[in-house]
């Protein structure tokens, strides 16, 4: 004689598995078609002032350790000394770009590069064939 409350029911989940990956593709197919769109509304600039381009310096050192600045050469020991008589005729905001054979010594770059910051200059750029 067995009774009713003997038994153990059985859970039959397939069902709710197959309605919870129906709904997971859904929200999947659906969720890039949405689009988030925030309204911002971007500061006027100023359209009186025209922004002037600073000009470049390039100074390039050779193997040989000569300084080329513009059409001026000079030897890397008196490189600071000629630097500093002609700074005047550049702007200190002026964007400076060094160029330097592979050949050369860490140390002699920068001392070049050391004798441009002593002279004033800020914006200043190692130049590669990167």
């Amino acid at each position: 004689m067995h009774s009713q409350l003997d038994e153990v029911p059985e859970l039959n989940i397939t069902p709710l598995v197959d309605i919870m990956l129906v709904l997971l593709a859904i929200l999947m197919v659906t969720t890039p078609a949405l689009v988030y769109e925030e309204v911002i509304k971007l500061p006027d600039g100023s359209k009186s002032s025209v922004v002037s381009k600073l000009p470049e310096l390039e100074i390039r050192i050779t193997k040989e350790r000569k300084v080329y600045l513009k059409n001026d050469s000079f030897m890397l020991s008196e490189f600071p000394d000629s630097f500093m008589m002609q700074k005047s005729k550049y702007p200190l905001k002026s964007i400076v770009y060094i160029k330097a054979d592979e050949g050369l010594s860490y140390k002699d770059v920068m001392f070049v590069l050391k004798s441009i910051k002593q002279a004033g200059f800020i914006n200043i750029s190692l130049e590669t064939n990167g």
